[in-house]
């Protein structure tokens, strides 16, 4: 009778802990959950490990399951798994319609799906959305694509409601971000956002004191809120930089954002540029009124030469390896734009950009992982592995340190939960600090193989993927 009760409790608890989605409730990173351990590894507090296929996607959680993607080959895969033992329970291939464009690290498995307790989304960058039950039948598929992006799909899907939300912010044509039904996959809307390029970040939902929830989503040189009704653009704040691939930490009034685009792009430090006309006067040997690669020369001793040269391709959004004046335009404003965390007061009709900011933090900031707001801290993680705290309210950096062994890039955004901060370098490093603005590094646990997956935290565990494998650790 105690060890049923037990079980009841067990299976109550695990239900009200969600994480079912990236980065768990409303993409917040944190979870509620206690008792986590601070030592783990591959011989130490582990539950269970599952071997997998690749796959760059997150684990998500059910009451009673767990569901990733993965790839193998020409071959992508949606995975479910048993969350108490790690035995997979189902597993099934997505046709792959279309080749990915994908550059450095990205994997053809990175978006991470959303469920809703029980049936899953999923979306391929090779083939669209597709949606399963609990038991592996297949539900609806809505397929998209080709895409034009210059580094591969990273944005994953959200729920709101019922609807499944995906933005497709890409070069060349127009980005877009759509709303189908979570119950047929039918179209519900479809907005165009004709100057947003490259995108990659995952939206987080916003409820404003009046009208319908909100779709927050950063990118390319500005953050927007769509009304999750119809699509329709409600505000915007201007300033961001060129390329979006965190997701927003936030609380129910500010958000926090970091953007990076090149490494020069520090204030007072961007490349100086000239108009279209002037570059074709530069460039422009053949004189057919556009600038091709050949044409350009990394030594020409002009400002620009470098740049253009070493990053040519992802100005070409067309990839005709020619540039036109929307390349070019589009050039100069990545130019222009400056790296950095910002932070921002959600709401409001139309520009909000010169009264929404709250504070900018202009020093360099990552790549790709996101912020981490957790017990009134906001966590950073550069690409070099130096974890900085903020104050939230006045953006003063409370603490800065590199982590002890910190060599690897960071990809794995940080989580939280238990009054830790969990933080996991490429090379499967996972430091586990001491939640506070004077943080401190409680231990450094090795994995063994590499991480890119950002872990999922619910019922007393941590659940990591690495390359090769998902493991579930707890006391």
């Amino acid at each position: 009778m105690i060890t049923l009760l037990l079980f009841v409790l067990l299976t109550l608890s695990a239900a009200t802990d969600e994480w079912s989605q990236f980065r768990g409730p409303n993409g917040t990173g944190v979870s509620a959950t206690k008792g986590l351990p601070t030592e783990f590894g591959p011989q130490k507090n582990v539950i269970w490990k599952a071997a997998l296929p690749p796959g760059h996607s997150s684990p998500v959680l059910t009451r009673d399951r767990i569901f990733v993607t993965a790839h193998d080959k020409e071959k992508l895969f949606v995975i479910c798994l048993d969350r108490q033992t790690g035995k997979i329970l189902w597993q099934r291939e997505v046709p792959r319609s279309h080749p990915d464009r994908l550059q450095n690290v990205n994997n053809p498995a990175s978006p991470s799906p959303v469920t809703d307790g029980s049936n899953v989304y999923v979306f391929f960058q090779g083939f669209g959305l597709i949606s399963y039950d609990a038991a592996g039948k297949e539900r609806w598929k809505h397929p998209l694509g080709p895409f034009n992006i210059f580094f591969g799909f990273g944005a994953s899907p959200i729920l709101v409601d019922d609807k499944v939300i995906l933005p497709v912010d890409q070069d060349n044509p127009t980005s877009y971000m759509i709303a189908v039904d979570k119950n047929t996959g039918r179209l519900r809307w479809k907005v165009d956002r004709p100057v947003v390029i490259s995108g990659y970040s995952t939206p987080i939902v916003y409820q404003p004191p009046k009208g319908p929830k909100q779709i927050i989503v950063p990118e390319s040189f500005q953050l927007s809120a769509y009304s999750s009704e119809n699509g329709k653009r409600v505000w915007w704040v201007r300033g961001l930089a060129c390329e979006m691939k965190s997701i927003a930490s936030h609380d129910s009034e500010y958000l926090y954002i970091n953007g990076w685009g090149f490494p020069q792009n520090q204030p007072g430090q961007q490349v100086k540029t000239t108009s279209f006309e002037e570059g074709l006067t530069t460039y422009d040997k053949n004189k057919d009124n556009l600038i091709a690669k050949t044409e350009v020369s990394r030594d020409g001793g002009g400002p620009m030469d470098k740049m253009l040269s070493a990053a040519f391709e992802a100005f070409d959004l067309d990839r005709d390896e020619k540039l036109n004046t929307r390349d070019w335009e589009v050039f100069r404003a990545m130019m222009a734009s400056e790296n950095g965390l910002l932070a921002i007061k959600m709401g409001g009709e139309g520009d909000q950009t010169a009264n929404a900011i709250r504070w900018r933090y202009q020093k360099p900031v990552p790549q790709v992982p996101s912020t981490l707001l957790y017990q009134g801290v906001l966590y950073m993680i550069n690409d070099s592995g130096i974890l900085l705290s903020f104050d939230p309210s006045t953006g003063k950096v409370l603490k800065q340190g590199r982590l002890h062994g910190a060599i690897d890039k960071y990809f794995s955004s940080p989580v939280a939960a238990d009054d830790k901060v969990f933080v996991i370098g490429q090379g499967g490093q996972v430091s586990v600090v001491k939640a506070a603005g004077e943080w401190e590094v409680l231990a450094v646990n090795e994995l063994d193989d590499e991480c890119f997956a950002t872990p999922a935290i619910a019922d007393g565990r941590i659940y990591i993927r690495t390359r090769s494998a998902l493991y579930a650790f707890g006391k």
